[in-house]
């Protein structure tokens, strides 16, 4: 019996031993750093208005930054990490991060403006990097849920800010309240550091600190490192579409309603995680600090909100994913419209809409691609895109409520878009499924 168990162990250890521990850690303390420090100022935009003398529409900028950046920096940041290589590049984006958040918290407008361009531009690297890290390190088959712990933990800090931001600034203050979150950045920091300095001295591969390409995976194909999967392909491969097929892409249907349905789910998660700490606190006359819990459960629900479609995905027929999306985000629209007293029930439904949408939209991406250059090329239009109709949200919520002194033409606003929304997404996923590949199955096709 014994001699049977030795091997058995030794396997197992073996095992242990390949998965990248150190490294996910690493990333998952980078992933709290690369959607929390653009929410964080919402909880206190209405004291930033008033200590700064400035309008809704222009407070709403500064969630409008960073975003532009997703949009405008993407393919630069593709370059950087194949310059740099992934590990540096991932020091370099929390860096920045750390740098933007110093930067912010200093109370004038046009600083705070800056600080987060240089988070947005930071946490673009990050947004490039981070999926490159995961496909090259992690065991194929443990890559999904890697991925899926990642999305999470980016709602995980983006729950923290929301919910405590407020707190902490009614004890040292908003500018203050604003800077104490570097200790997440720092602490990712630390740890990243500490494994590219475990690395280099244990000797590993020169070039994943310089950039170049690092060989093939053992058992795995020449085009391993650009196999497209639902759910790593949201950040986005630095690789290009051919003139042909990019003219290809342009004059088909289903790339369109694409870049409606992430543009606009965008556009509609942007704009409402910046002001609802301010419709929470003013459709229910609730102060700073509850409307930031209210706010933060947009964020937190989300968490689960990831896992909902690959669990619909494999268990019900194929338009089910989207549908049920597109009715989380109909109900959200309803209920904040017509019973306000019951938003956190309406933003845990609608949080699934946010989380899972994203999930179906790239998983629909890559049924209707016929290449893996052309999932690239079009993954770069629709986020390009996208991100840029998603960088209006917050100052146009902003404008309609400093304009009319309430938030309902706001909210009919999310209802009119999310109808809209709910025809591209539905119509890309009917497009899908014609495609043959699987739609919101993904992988399965």
């Amino acid at each position: 019996m014994a001699v049977g168990e030795a091997p058995g162990v030794d396997g197992l250890a073996a095992v242990k031993r390949a998965f990248p521990w150190f490294v996910i850690a690493g990333v998952l303390t980078a992933a709290l750093s690369l959607r929390g420090p653009i929410v964080s100022p919402t909880p206190v935009l209405r004291d930033i208005e008033a200590d700064l003398g400035i309008t809704g529409a222009t407070a709403g900028l500064l969630t409008t930054a960073p975003v532009l950046m997703f949009a405008l920096l993407t393919p630069l940041a593709a370059i950087f990490v194949r310059r740099t290589g992934a590990e540096m590049a991932l020091l370099v984006s929390l860096s920045g991060v750390l740098l933007g958040t110093v930067i912010r918290s200093i109370p004038d407008f046009g600083f705070m403006l800056a600080g987060m361009v240089v988070i947005g531009a930071s946490i673009t690297i990050g947004n490039v990097v981070i999926p490159v890290i995961i496909r090259r390190d992690v065991p194929p088959a443990r890559v999904a849920v890697v991925t899926a712990a990642y999305a999470a933990t980016m709602n995980v800090g983006s729950l923290l800010t929301s919910s405590l931001t407020a707190p902490l600034a009614s004890l040292i203050g908003w500018p203050l309240a604003l800077l104490a979150w570097s200790f997440i950045t720092i602490a990712g920091i630390v740890l990243w550091g500490a494994h590219l300095a475990r690395s280099r001295r244990r000797g590993e591969d020169a070039e994943r600190y310089s950039g170049d390409g690092a060989p093939p995976r053992e058992g795995a194909g020449a085009a391993s490192a650009l196999d497209i999967d639902p759910a790593t392909i949201t950040g986005p491969l630095p690789v290009v579409a051919s003139r042909r097929e990019e003219r290809s892409m342009m004059r088909r249907p289903v790339t369109w309603l694409l870049v409606a349905s992430f543009g606009l789910q965008s556009f509609l998660y942007y704009g409402l995680s910046t002001w609802m700490p301010a419709i929470a606190s003013d459709e229910l006359g609730v102060g700073q600090g509850t409307a930031g819990v209210l706010a933060s459960i947009y964020q937190g629900a989300g968490i689960a909100g990831a896992f909902v479609v690959p669990f619909l995905a494999r268990w019900t027929p194929r338009l089910v994913p989207p549908v049920v999306i597109c009715v989380s985000w109909v109900v959200l629209g309803i209920g904040l419209l017509a019973a306000p007293e019951l938003m956190g029930l309406w933003l845990a439904i609608g949080a699934i809409g946010h989380a899972g949408g994203f999930v179906v939209i790239f998983s629909v991406l890559v049924a209707v691609a016929r290449s893996d250059s052309e999932a690239a090329g079009l993954s770069a239009l629709v986020q390009g895109g996208g991100y840029v109709v998603a960088a209006t949200g917050g100052p146009l919520f902003g404008l309609l409520h400093d304009v009319t002194g309430s938030w309902t033409p706001a909210l009919v606003l999310v209802l009119a878009l999310v109808g809209v929304y709910s025809a591209a997404l539905i119509g890309a996923s009917v497009a899908s499924m014609r495609s043959g590949r699987g739609g919101a199955r993904g992988g399965r096709g």
